[in-house]
């Protein structure tokens, strides 16, 4: 099975991988002067704008679970990780042209190194949702429960659903140059037809249906679950379940697709 030949080959170049990942993120705090603080800066204040926008202009409170501002953070962070990955790895074989030709590393690994340095950018904020986390958990607004399990398990299969993205869109990149203009409209559109800034009851049936094809829908539904009451909206297993699906379907294809075209990417690069 390819997958399985595929895991084998970036295994047996773990230390390159793990060196490709920390140079990644040395050059990206490297080179800021804030560092660290753009990691979160913008989920914050994109949270801050949607915040205000929803709560205190249009009066809207039925928006997703409450404390809202904590369900925006939940979101945003995790669309973070999603559209800086799909807009990195459409340019993973391009930027690295001289590496990709002329080394015999399995050529994966230019895209699970941007998929993995984005997953660890993604952990580090994770300390700002558990600060917003403590401060409404004192206040009595936030409510833990069993389901916060969930959590991790969502985390990991946004990276099996990244890595198939971005192994199908390295390779279209090179060989259609106006993919990565493309990327970033369908990014655009995508955020709003994503459950971030929306619960995903508010999408009306038989949309709703359409949104669950969407692996984003059922993680951010699972990432979410651990921090919310759901009397007034309860988890929705069948975005959930779909997201599974549709994560490790997308990983086979992406598999898939990059092996059938690498020899073409490689002609053209």
């Amino acid at each position: 099975m390819e997958l399985v030949r595929t895991t084998q080959r970036l295994w047996g170049r773990r230390s390159v991988l793990a060196t490709l990942v920390v140079r990644d993120l040395r050059i990206r705090y490297a080179q800021s002067v804030l560092g660290y603080v753009w990691t979160v800066l913008d989920p914050l204040l994109m949270s801050l704008i949607y915040f205000v926008v929803f709560v205190y202009i249009f009066k809207r409170g039925d928006l997703g679970h409450q404390p809202y501002f904590l369900f925006l953070i939940v979101g945003l962070l995790a669309w973070q990780w999603f559209s800086t990955v799909l807009t990195d790895t459409s340019r993973a074989l391009t930027g690295e042209a001289k590496l990709v030709r002329s080394t015999n590393l399995p050529r994966e690994i230019w895209v699970v190194r941007v998929v993995l340095s984005k997953g660890v950018e993604y952990l580090l904020s994770l300390p700002v949702l558990l600060a917003f986390l403590l401060f409404y958990l004192v206040r009595g607004e936030a409510q833990l429960n069993a389901w916060l399990l969930l959590f991790p398990v969502a985390v990991a299969l946004q990276a099996v659903a990244l890595l198939g993205f971005g192994l199908v869109l390295a390779p279209l990149t090179v060989l259609v140059t106006d993919m990565q203009r493309v990327v970033r409209i369908v990014l655009r559109m995508l955020f709003y037809a994503t459950p971030v800034i929306y619960a995903t009851h508010l999408v009306p049936a038989p949309y709703d249906k359409i949104t669950w094809l969407n692996p984003m829908t059922g993680i951010l539904e699972m990432m979410r679950a651990g921090f919310f009451e759901h009397d007034r909206l309860p988890i929705v297993w069948g975005s959930v379940v779909t997201a599974v699906v549709v994560s490790f379907v997308m990983l086979l294809v992406g598999v898939a697709v990059f092996r059938r075209l690498e020899r073409a990417v490689l002609k053209e690069i």
